[in-house]
């Protein structure tokens, strides 16, 4: 099993900064295999991909709305994968669910990931 725990939530003025950070564990968590990423969840709208990066943090996807604002990295050796968000808008407000799967040879980061984070909030106020 793979457990993630994000963390970094909260409430931030438009134009703001916040950086959420996501913790792996588990037996079957392997950090040199594994792609992670970030979904999220607006109020009455549907789950969608923000950010992916691959195993060895040498690509990343993007969703377009959040590009040259938000940036994804990971610490493998600490199994932790950030989110940094700069200029906030009211429209990224959601709750930011952490992603883990294994690697696809396609190398496409922007798909369905099987273990998922229990969530963290994020509220932009305008």
């Amino acid at each position: 099993q793979v457990q993630l725990a994000e963390s970094g939530g909260g409430l931030v003025q438009a134009g703001g900064s916040l950086t959420l950070s996501c913790a792996a564990s588990g037996r079957t968590f392997r950090r040199s295999v594994m792609d992670m990423g970030w979904f999220r969840q607006a109020p009455g709208k549907e789950r969608e991909f923000v950010a992916g990066i691959n195993w060895s943090g040498a690509t990343a996807e993007y969703l377009d709305s959040v590009k040259g604002r938000f940036t994804i990295s990971r610490d493998n050796a600490k199994n932790t994968v950030y989110l940094q968000m700069n200029s906030l808008k009211s429209e990224d407000t959601a709750v930011y669910y952490c992603v883990a799967d294994y690697s696809r040879t396609s190398g496409v980061l922007r798909r369905p990931y099987e273990y998922w984070g229990q969530g963290t909030r994020v509220t932009v106020s305008s």
